[in-house]
């Protein structure tokens, strides 16, 4: 690279811009983002080979306590909490399964909902409405998966056809395109409580 060529930058256009014109601001965050990220990366290396061991090293737990119940495996749907032999350190891992919900089946069960607001609520059931409504506001177009799931909750308080159809159809309308694994590090304080570990960059 030439003389020249050394005392230009290259904005996000991609025009040539000679240095003589880049602000000391411009320059001093050109340094220390090219430093955060350098930092950043070898960061998050970090994090995934730990998240690899935490889980290497949780389901050996699991599988050896699980042998030495004759091997039968728990049925805790992923979620386990684990310690040391004191006591001193404990392991949490949980599953979190992100739902959705078919469009159709769920404009389906909305639509027997509505029906029977319209013409089965009862006095005794108007609570009903508020819980619906609430259950199908959406936040930027989307529905709330927790909100929606809280009305089955009702299936054995509210004997209705239109009601239960509504149920069944929800419930049919769930999808589950994926799974994520978590896991939380806690030791434990001289009063006894445990205290997390904190990995995540925004609570730090």
């Amino acid at each position: 690279m030439n003389q020249t060529k050394q005392k230009l930058w290259v904005d996000e256009q991609g025009h040539n811009v000679p240095a003589i014109h880049v602000s000391k601001a411009n320059k001093l965050a050109e340094a220390g983002a090219a430093k955060l990220l350098k930092e950043a990366a070898f960061i998050n290396i970090k994090m995934v080979a730990f998240k690899k061991m935490v889980d290497e090293i949780s389901n050996n737990v699991i599988a050896a306590t699980a042998k030495s119940f004759n091997g039968r495996q728990p049925t805790s749907k992923g979620n386990y909490t684990w310690y040391n032999f004191d006591r001193s350190v404990k392991i949490v891992v949980s599953m979190n399964d992100y739902i959705t919900f078919d469009d159709i089946t769920i404009q389906m069960s909305k639509e027997k909902l509505n029906n029977f607001l319209d013409n089965n609520l009862t006095s005794d059931q108007l609570f009903v409405k508020d819980l619906v409504q609430d259950a199908f506001s959406t936040t930027k177009g989307k529905l709330d998966a927790k909100k929606v799931m809280s009305l089955t909750k009702y299936r054995t308080k509210i004997d209705n056809p239109d009601f239960q159809e509504a149920l069944n159809l929800l419930e049919a309308a769930i999808r589950r395109p994926s799974s994520t694994k978590y896991f939380n590090v806690y030791f434990r304080e001289t009063d006894g409580s445990y205290k997390l570990v904190n990995l995540n960059f925004s609570s730090i």
